[in-house]
């Protein structure tokens, strides 16, 4: 289990369901005369993850900004938030290159990025957030 993977099971979301990115061409659809059936979409449990984010900052004694922070939402959930750390989650999650020179773009892309997949996997993110 990678760091997100972490991430997602102390909120309670199990493992990221998040479909990697594809690199390969698209190809042309297939014809058939019978019209393909669509897939039914399995239903993803949401999990109230902002209750849970609250409840753990009014129990830490520092003052922790997870909205905002990377650091903060790592420190929350009791990881490991050094910079040595983020760089490995940027790696796993497939920051741009040029965002990891910079500790400070790196971290916002971080934030946004964890954010987005919390809340694919059925967090329950503010929208505001993800913007």
């Amino acid at each position: 289990m990678g760091i997100l993977g972490t991430i997602l099971g102390k909120l309670g979301l199990g493992k990221d369901e998040t479909p990697p990115p594809s690199t390969a061409p698209v190809a042309e659809p297939i014809t058939t005369s019978a019209p393909a059936t669509p897939a039914q979409p399995k239903p993803i449990e949401v999990v109230d993850v902002v209750a849970e984010l609250r409840k753990r900052a009014a129990a830490n004694p520092q003052k922790l900004n997870w909205e905002t922070s990377i650091v903060d939402l790592l420190k929350l959930l009791d990881m490991d938030s050094s910079l040595a750390e983020r760089k490995e989650l940027a790696n796993e999650m497939g920051c741009p290159m040029e965002l990891r020179n910079d500790s400070a773009k790196m971290n916002m892309w971080l934030h946004k990025t964890v954010l987005e997949r919390i809340a694919y996997n059925g967090g329950n993110i503010p929208e505001h957030l993800l913007k």
